[in-house]
């Protein structure tokens, strides 16, 4: 049976109106319409639903026994294809999942959970680790939002840049480097070094930018994380690059932060999600707010 949702309505502003001639000014139709409707309702149900008492209409047993649910069922449909504009932080109950690079969940993630947590205490926040390899939890809808240096490629996965960092070199208080004036290109080269990826890449954009000027260095370690790495660092006289962003607790970790002597653009941080969740008001909310996030402070964005 092929059901017309247009019944539906006319079955509720029948039975809220009791009359034909109400239930089509409720819904702005021609009486002979709303007649029209209701023999269709009646074939339907095998129900006469109203019937005349004198100069009224009367519901029939089966209509006063469905009259809640048919307007409850009317409200739903309502709800499922015209959605509420409205959002209720106070009383939002949400998860969202977010995969951000490890260093932006150290650094922006404290920032958005409070954000958050004062404006709709209901919602929780899952950070899950980046992958070794790509994946499409975006695109099936695993993941609500991404946060690192790569822009997606694929049409239906929205981006903005909301930031974007500089490398620097971090080396431990007392290393050979911070007694010179200058660190150049090759005292830089010259030195063994920690990379940082979490795929565990021995070579990156460093690599290339030193073979430019016929240079090379020894990386000796690769690091999963910018924290790990710079562990290394500290008893070690292992040079560590990584984005500016991340250096912020150096100083309390016994670290020196010396400029990158090489001529490479900042890196950018993209926030990403599908295209799915555009108009999905709560999804735009915790977008506003980790934009916000990411870019008051500075971002760091991974190298591999």
């Amino acid at each position: 049976m092929q059901l017309d949702l247009n019944l539906l309505a006319a079955f509720d502003a029948l039975l809220e109106e009791g009359s034909v001639a109400g239930a089509a000014a409720r819904l702005h139709v021609t009486a002979p319409a709303m007649s029209r409707s209701l023999g269709r309702i009646r074939r339907t149900t095998g129900d006469e639903i109203l019937v005349r008492t004198g100069r009224t209409m009367t519901p029939t047993p089966y209509a006063v026994a469905v009259r809640e649910q048919v307007h409850e069922l009317l409200h739903q449909v309502h709800g499922v294809l015209a959605p509420s504009r409205e959002l209720d932080l106070a009383t939002l109950e949400r998860t969202f999942t977010l995969r951000w690079h490890d260093s932006l969940v150290a650094l922006s993630g404290p920032a958005l959970l409070a954000a958050v947590r004062a404006q709709a205490p209901g919602v929780r926040l899952r950070f899950v680790a980046e992958s070794t390899v790509d994946t499409v939890e975006l695109r099936r809808g695993e993941v609500d939002l991404e946060a690192n240096a790569n822009r997606p490629s694929a049409p239906d996965i929205h981006a903005d840049k909301v930031g974007e960092t500089r490398l620097v070199v971090v080396v431990r208080n007392g290393h050979p480097l911070t007694r010179l004036k200058t660190v150049t290109a090759q005292s830089y080269a010259a030195a063994e070094h920690v990379t940082v990826s979490r795929r565990g890449n021995l070579s990156n954009a460093l690599d290339d930018a030193l073979a430019r000027l016929g240079l090379t260095r020894r990386v000796v370690a690769a690091a999963p994380t910018e924290a790990a790495a710079l562990e290394f660092a500290r008893d070690s006289d292992l040079l560590v690059s990584v984005p500016e962003a991340t250096t912020r607790s150096a100083a309390d970790l016994g670290l020196v932060v010396l400029p990158l002597p090489l001529e490479l653009p900042s890196a950018p941080v993209y926030l990403s999600w599908h295209q799915r969740y555009d108009t999905d008001h709560a999804h735009a909310w915790l977008r506003g707010l980790a934009r916000t996030a990411l870019t008051v402070t500075p971002s760091p964005t991974g190298q591999g």
